[in-house]
C-alpha cells in the first residue's frame, strides 16, 4: 500500500550472471493483493539479494500496481526493480521455460508450459510455493515431490513456516535495522506523515492500521475507540471497511482522502501504499490490523501489537490455522494476557458472533509491545525464505 513517487520504469531487465539459474514466478490474484503481494516481495528479493533473472507473471496487473506504481496495466511485458512483468494470457506464454518455476499458492500452470518444460532437455526445479500456516504437520509435507502422472517432470511443495523444518518466512536483509532506525529517529517518522498528508501523532494519541475483510468487528472497533480515553486515529486503506465506515458515521464513503470523526475517534482513508511505505506504516502506528498473509508476516517483522484476520475458509478449516499460530506466539506471553488476546483475534475472525473487547486488550499494550519485539527478534535468528528457496531449488537443479 501508499502514497510513492512513480520512479521511471526500466525498459530492460538487469544483467545478471548467466550461469546463475533463471526463475518464472506465475501468481494468481485470489484476494486482490497477498498473493501477488508475497510474489512481488520474493522477486524483488531474488534480483536484489541473489542477482538471479526473474520474470513475474500474473493474471492481474491492475491489483498489482495498487502496491507497484510502477506497473502499466496496458503493458503486457515490463521491467520494474530488475524483474520482467509478464501478464499471464494465452498470448503471452510461448516462452522458454526458466530453470526454476515457482507455481505459487497452487495456481495452475499453462498446460502448453509445462509440456515446455518436458521437451526442454534440461533440468528444471518445479516448486509449488504454500501458503504460510503455523501448523505442525507442515514440517513433514515441507519439501515433498508430486511426480507429474503423464510427463518426466516432479513437483515439490515448498511450505512457508515457523519451525527451522519449513520454509521459513519472508524478509529482506537489513529489514530490521531498517525499522529500528526508523522507530528511533523522530524526523523519518515526521517526513513519512508529511508525505501521506496526515498531521504528526497527539500527545497519547493511539494511530491504528486496519487493514481487513468484511466483518462486523470493525464497527464494534469504532464504537470502542470513538469511546476511548485517549484521541485515536485509525488509518484504513481504500477499498476496506468501506460499509462499516458508512454505517458507523452516518454517512457515504467516496474513497481516499476521506475523514471521519466521532468522539475520540478520527478514521482517514489512505491510498493503497507500495510495501516499502505500507511497512512504515506498520511501522510507525502503534497497532495493526492485518489480513491474509503478505500484510500479516510484515505486521510481525513490524515488532508492533497486531491481530490477524486470516482469509475465511470454507466449512471453518481457517481455524486449526488461527489457533495453531496462536498457540506458537502466545507460548511465551503472560497468562493473563493470552487469554485477553485469543478471544480478540477470535472475535475479530466473526468466531461465534463474539465482540472484539478492545479495552481489556488495550491494558495489556504493554507487554504485547514487550512480546512482539521479542517475537520478530526470535524469527529473524532464523534462515530466510528467500535464501532457503534458493538453496533448495540450486539442490534440484543438479
Amino acid at each position: 500500500m501508499l502514497l510513492s513517487k512513480k520512479t521511471h520504469l526500466e525498459q530492460e531487465t538487469s544483467t545478471s550472471d548467466n550461469s546463475r539459474p533463471s526463475w518464472d514466478i506465475f501468481s494468481t490474484v485470489v484476494d486482490n493483493y497477498g498473493d501477488i503481494g508475497v510474489c512481488w516481495r520474493l522477486a524483488r528479493q531474488l534480483v536484489a539479494e541473489h542477482a538471479l533473472k526473474v520474470r513475474l507473471w500474473t493474471d492481474d496487473l491492475f491489483s498489482f500496481q495498487k502496491i507497484n506504481p510502477e506497473i502499466d496495466p496496458r503493458l503486457p511485458v515490463q521491467v520494474s526493480r530488475g524483474v520482467e512483468i509478464r501478464q499471464w494470457a494465452e498470448s503471452n506464454i510461448a516462452v522458454e521455460p526458466a530453470d526454476v518455476v515457482i507455481e505459487a499458492f497452487a495456481c495452475e500452470l499453462p498446460a502448453a508450459y509445462v509440456a515446455a518444460m518436458a521437451k526442454s532437455g534440461r533440468r528444471h526445479a518445479w516448486v509449488n510455493l504454500e501458503y504460510l500456516s503455523a501448523e505442525r504437520w507442515v514440517d513433514s509435507h515441507h519439501g515433498l515431490p508430486s511426480p507429474h502422472p503423464q510427463l518426466p517432470l516432479i513437483k515439490y511443495f515448498f511450505f512457508p513456516g515457523f519451525s527451522p523444518s519449513t520454509g521459513g518466512l519472508l524478509v529482506e536483509k537489513n529489514r530490521l535495522e531498517q525499522r529500528a532506525l526508523f522507530q528511533a529517529d523522530i524526523q523519518l517518522r515526521t517526513a513519512f506523515w508529511q508525505e501521506l498528508g496526515i498531521p504528526v501523532p497527539e500527545k497519547n494519541e493511539v494511530r491504528i492500521s486496519l487493514f481487513c475483510y468484511s466483518n462486523n468487528s470493525a464497527s464494534t472497533l469504532f464504537a470502542a475507540w470513538a469511546e476511548a480515553a485517549n484521541p485515536v486515529t485509525c488509518l484504513v486503506p481504500e477499498g476496506v471497511a468501506t460499509k462499516q465506515i458508512s454505517a458507523f458515521f452516518g454517512r457515504p464513503y467516496s474513497g481516499v482522502g476521506n475523514l471521519f470523526k466521532k468522539g475520540s475517534l478520527i478514521v482517514r482513508v489512505l491510498p493503497f501504499l507500495e510495501q516499502d511505505n505500507y511497512d512504515k506504516l506498520l511501522w510507525a502506528c502503534n497497532f495493526n490490523f492485518v489480513r491474509g498473509e503478505d500484510s500479516f508476516v510484515r505486521a510481525q517483522w513490524a515488532a508492533r501489537p497486531m491481530v490477524w484476520q486470516i482469509y475465511p475458509q470454507e466449512a471453518g478449516a481457517h481455524w486449526p490455522k488461527l489457533k495453531a499460530f496462536l498457540d506458537r506466539y502466545c507460548a511465551d506471553l503472560p497468562q493473563s494476557t493470552a487469554a485477553v488476546l485469543t478471544p480478540f483475534f477470535e472475535a475479530c475472525n466473526g468466531r461465534d458472533a463474539g465482540v472484539p473487547d478492545w479495552e481489556s486488550l488495550w491494558r495489556h499494550h504493554a507487554t504485547l509491545e514487550k512480546h512482539a519485539q521479542k517475537w520478530a527478534n526470535r524469527l529473524i535468528k532464523k534462515e530466510d525464505l528467500t535464501t532457503k528457496l534458493v538453496n533448495f531449488c540450486n539442490n534440484k537443479l543438479k
